[in-house]
């Protein structure tokens, strides 16, 4: 009798996984239809507010202000056209997935090797692992300009941000994106009262959003920076891959009847809507950062753009550049909505960051874990290159040693370089297959054009920047030959990855080819 009865399923700290896309939550939200247009986009909001998260995090705030601190509202274009790009690359993103029925990993799984699914893994958890430094920095500092924590106890505390995460699971992903559009506020609204206090040129504002032939230059410099290196760190800070992996999986939270086309097409419509509007918010935000660069402190006066300089400058009435910031400025009121608003930056993070990591090792190498064990393993990696950067420069003085964790921040942006061609080049490829999407849902000729710029656009200015952002791991002292052996492992790297992106195209032709054989199908 005892022999009959099922044995209770064993958990284990890491399963097999080969279902659905985050299978917890797929499907899990059911939107009524026959409503107007509000009420729908309603119910259909929040996927996004995730994804934009990824493009206002902490490693955006200091490329933007000290791009503004040196060369005013000429990179305001470079925001905007980062923006459309990201744009652009989510909605593909999102209609992949609600289409396909599949993540951007899974899909790449399904037509590449499983060797070629480990290496791109590693490739994208070591660039969410750079975001997860960035966020730790940006979460310690606020913890110690707010609470005067000391920086190690603090790098240490955010680890326990997985206690957030068990609480969020257990109330529904619908309020989780809730929470989250809450804290987007929070940001919006500090950085937008700053601003306005500030009164700036909004003529010279609006100017600036058209491009110019000065805005790539690499023969203009201030503060030690070109416009062309300037606009580099705005779209290497801005465009991320795991935002890819993550709008696939999340854009399948919503019940859809996939028998029904019109059901699809209004999934996407209005996924696309919810994108586009968050994305768009997450802009406003980064051309404030601007504006605040250029309106709110004098023009030159952060010599020290970590975010202890912005928090010192914001409570300092000498670098301030007008009479009502000096008096706002003087209560405090400045200074700690800044550091408030970093602190509700990173927060907002460890949730993407944790989904978009379960997404990739499912997808990837169908392998499973908690929430929290995932969080707990990231986290755990990633404080140790910063608790490493505080006890170096321990003996330092405070200038050095804020230098040092915003170069390892600035610098460890470096593995998204590496990591957006591999996102991008088969979102495109896949999207603009009709085999993959059908007749209906497959790119259009201006979105295929458009899509190709872009990608194309975006993996050379990355590869351009490479040099620069290797040369930035140098020290003050470095020679002449310390730079050109920075360079020769920059020119080194670029080609493992044209061989790896080469790897790739030829895997994923193969696999597309085996599925046409096997449905018997041509495009």
């Amino acid at each position: 009798m005892l022999k009959d009865q099922k044995t209770p399923r064993k958990h284990h700290l890491i399963e097999y996984a080969n279902g659905k896309s985050l299978e917890e939550i797929n499907g899990s939200i059911d939107v009524p239809k026959g409503k107007g247009f509000w009420k729908t986009l309603f119910m259909y909001s929040g996927p996004g507010a995730l994804v934009a998260v990824g493009y206002m995090d902490p490693g955006n705030w200091s490329t933007s202000i000290t791009g503004g601190q040196n060369f005013q509202y000429l990179l305001m274009s470079v925001i905007l056209m980062s923006s459309l790009i990201a744009m652009l690359l989510q909605y593909m993103a999102a209609k992949l997935g609600i289409v396909t029925q599949m993540d951007l990993a899974q899909a790449i799984r399904a037509r590449t090797s499983k060797s070629l699914g480990i290496v791109l893994w590693l490739l994208t958890e070591f660039a969410i692992m750079a975001t997860d430094i960035a966020e730790v920095i940006g979460a310690a500092i606020a913890l110690y300009l707010l609470f005067h924590i000391p920086l190690v106890y603090a790098v240490f505390i955010t680890v326990f941000d997985v206690l957030i995460l068990l609480l969020l699971t257990k109330i529904g992903f619908r309020k989780i994106e809730a929470i989250v559009v809450c804290l987007i506020m929070v940001i919006l609204l500090v950085f937008a009262y700053e601003v306005a206090l500030s009164n700036p040129n909004w003529a010279g504002v609006f100017g600036g959003l058209i491009p110019t032939g000065n805005t790539f230059s690499s023969s203009i410099k201030a503060g030690g920076s070109t416009p062309l290196t300037g606009a580099l760190g705005i779209i290497g800070a801005t465009v991320m891959p795991h935002n890819l992996y993550l709008h696939s999986a999340i854009s399948q939270t919503r019940k859809i009847d996939h028998a029904d086309e019109d059901d699809v097409a209004r999934t996407v419509r209005f996924t696309t809507w919810d994108s586009n509007i968050q994305l768009s918010l997450a802009f406003v935000v980064n051309s404030l950062l601007l504006v605040m660069g250029v309106a709110v402190f004098k023009t030159g006066a952060v010599k020290d753009p970590s975010f202890f300089g912005l928090f010192q400058a914001l409570s300092n009435s000498s670098m301030l550049s007008n009479p009502i910031l000096i008096s706002v400025a003087k209560s405090g009121a400045l200074s700690v909505l800044f550091a408030v608003a970093l602190l509700a930056s990173g927060q907002n993070s460890t949730i993407t960051g944790t989904l978009t990591g379960q997404v990739i090792m499912e997808g990837f190498i169908h392998m499973k874990m908690p929430l929290w064990a995932r969080r707990l393993v990231t986290r755990l990696i990633s404080v140790i290159p910063v608790l490493i950067c505080v006890g170096m420069t321990s003996g330092e003085t405070p200038i050095q040693q804020h230098e040092a964790l915003n170069t390892l921040m600035n610098n460890s942006q470096v593995f998204l370089a590496f990591a957006l061609p591999f996102s991008m080049l088969p979102l495109l490829m896949m999207t603009d297959s009709k085999l993959e999407m059908g007749e209906r849902f497959k790119n259009t000729l201006v979105i295929k054009i458009l899509g190709w710029f872009s990608v194309i656009a975006l993996t050379v200015l990355n590869m351009k920047g490479l040099p620069d952002n290797i040369e930035g791991f140098l020290p003050a002292n470095a020679s002449a030959a310390d730079f050109a052996m920075a360079d020769d492992i920059a020119y080194f790297l670029i080609a493992c990855v044209v061989a790896l992106l080469v790897w790739m195209i030829i895997d994923l032709y193969k696999g597309n080819k085996r599925l046409k054989a096997k449905l018997g199908v041509e495009e």
